[in-house]
């Protein structure tokens, strides 16, 4: 039996990487904590992406254990429906508010904050000029569109370390599967050997030179 449905808290908290000030113009970085943690931890990666963007790290809206969920889940990796498509909407009616002052939109994603942002990508792939996925799963079976081409036209850096065991092995299996043969995304797959289900000096290197190549791409 699915878990009982949790509603979002709102407005979305989110920290800023720019005063207000100076966002206007600048390429939008969206950066999704993993489950259980939040906004604040997140950006500590501030420092390793490009000077050049503004990134803002949003806090999941469910609050759980000490941190904060972006979905109900059947397991994990496995999202309720309606509890992804709620945070989904929620996150882009945000983006409808700021996207607008920005050169371009992109996404990033650990762990259940992938998921999350996979979620973005299957509901308003449009929206997104690139996307960085790691350690992680899309949300499949979730009630979201993912047919073939779905990603047409984004960029795509999926990071993983093949001896993560956090996130089921048939989940990441298909998230290649359909990242490679079916999503249409330009895609680059990085593993990371001996990193577990955590951040590297490798990854983050590798974050900055692919973020760097999209920021002067329009949304």
């Amino acid at each position: 039996m699915a878990p009982a449905r949790q509603s979002p808290v709102s407005p979305l908290v989110v920290r800023w990487s720019r005063a207000e000030d100076e966002r206007a113009g600048t390429p939008l970085l969206v950066a999704l904590h993993g489950r259980g943690s939040d906004e604040r931890a997140f950006s500590g990666i501030a420092p390793y992406l490009p000077e050049g963007i503004t990134i803002a790290f949003v806090r999941a809206p469910i609050a759980e254990g000490g941190g904060y969920a972006w979905f109900t889940n059947r397991g994990i990796g496995r999202p309720v429906a309606e509890s992804i498509a709620d945070s989904a909407a929620q996150v882009l009616d945000w983006l409808d508010t700021v996207a607008a002052r920005h050169t371009s939109v992109s996404v990033l994603g650990f762990s259940g904050g992938m998921a999350m942002a996979g979620g973005l990508l299957f509901t308003k792939p449009e929206r997104f000029s690139s996307a960085v996925l790691l350690s992680g799963t899309l949300p499949w079976d979730a009630g979201l569109p993912a047919g073939p081409g779905r990603l047409a036209g984004v960029r795509v850096l999926w990071g993983r370390d093949e001896a993560d065991t956090v996130i089921p092995a048939d989940l990441v299996a298909r998230t290649g599967r359909w990242l490679r043969e079916e999503s249409g995304a330009d895609l680059a797959e990085r593993v990371y050997p001996a990193l577990g289900h955590a951040l590297g000096e490798g990854e983050l290197h590798d974050i900055h030179t692919f973020l760097a190549e999209t920021g002067d791409r329009p949304s």
